[in-house]
């Protein structure tokens, strides 16, 4: 398990950056994970959840779309944040994606990528402890340890701008996924963990062994993009076949079986200046 101070972390990207190991060979292995047959759309989400379970969760929703577009739609993930912002960064060969706030901003303004729709309201993360904690504030959990989804991820940005100071910083543990972070502060192996808040609710309704904190102001929520390298007929199929889904048979089918409500409009706009987040990240 990884433990790193956080300006430690950023640093080491730097590192990895300036030092090649984020080289042509590495590149070239995390762009096979996105390969693909000709014609096929590969459809990237971003590494909250394992491989399998992004997989298992998000194939109705492949599914859907394949029938909307009229071509077969192949789910593509990372194994983590830092091969996920490699892939973000190079625009790896795939036209749509499904992630956060602040990836889609960089990919609007450096990549030229359209959004497609979102999913409804806004979302924002929470810092938890334990429920026997006596902790109130974020700066009582300097040099104490911190669970969070990997760098550049929403969470890991947010907690890092949470200690701007950096001499007084917690101690990160990268969770791998976000339940992964929260079942460590419940079992003890963190201090805390930072996580999207309607993962913290559904804690809350099962029991809960957690305590907020704090819980960051709130931001878009997740929304599809798609690259220019998508054609405009298909981009809008899909496009159509999102923000209608609720009013047809299919897509209410699709919704109830990856548990979404419905998917909204969503333009660049809604998500301008959520990427300057990703400015301290080697790369931008």
């Amino acid at each position: 398990m990884i433990r790193l101070r956080a300006f430690h972390f950023v640093s080491l990207l730097l590192l990895w950056g300036l030092t090649g190991i984020a080289s042509s060979p590495a590149r070239a292995a995390t762009a096979d994970l996105l390969k693909a047959e000709p014609g096929d759309i590969v459809f990237v989400i971003q590494p909250i959840l394992s491989e399998e379970q992004t997989k298992r969760a998000f194939q109705p929703l492949a599914d859907y779309l394949g029938k909307a577009s009229g071509k077969r739609v192949v789910i593509r993930t990372l194994p983590n944040f830092l091969a996920y912002w490699e892939v973000v960064r190079q625009d790896s060969g795939f036209h749509l994606v499904l992630d956060a706030a602040h990836f889609t901003d960089y990919r609007a303004k450096k990549l030229g990528f359209k959004v497609l729709a979102k999913l409804p309201d806004t979302v924002s993360y929470s810092l938890v402890v334990g429920s026997d904690a006596l902790v109130i504030d974020p700066t009582e959990l300097v040099g104490k340890t911190v669970a969070t989804t990997g760098a550049p991820s929403i969470g890991a940005a947010r907690l890092n701008a949470m200690y701007p100071n950096p001499v007084r910083q917690p101690i990160i543990v990268d969770s791998g996924t976000a339940e992964e972070g929260l079942e460590m502060v419940i079992k003890n192996k963190t201090q805390a963990a930072i996580v999207p808040t309607p993962l913290v609710s559904q804690r809350m309704a099962q029991g809960g062994g957690i305590s907020v904190v704090t819980t960051t102001e709130p931001l878009p929520h997740i929304a599809f993009s798609a690259s220019p390298k998508l054609d405009d007929a298909t981009r809008e199929k899909i496009r159509n076949a999102l923000v209608n889904a609720a009013n047809t048979e299919d897509g209410r089918k699709m919704l109830k079986d990856v548990n979404f409500e419905r998917f909204d409009p969503a333009t660049e706009q809604i998500y301008a200046g959520q990427g300057s987040i990703l400015k301290e990240y080697w790369g931008y």
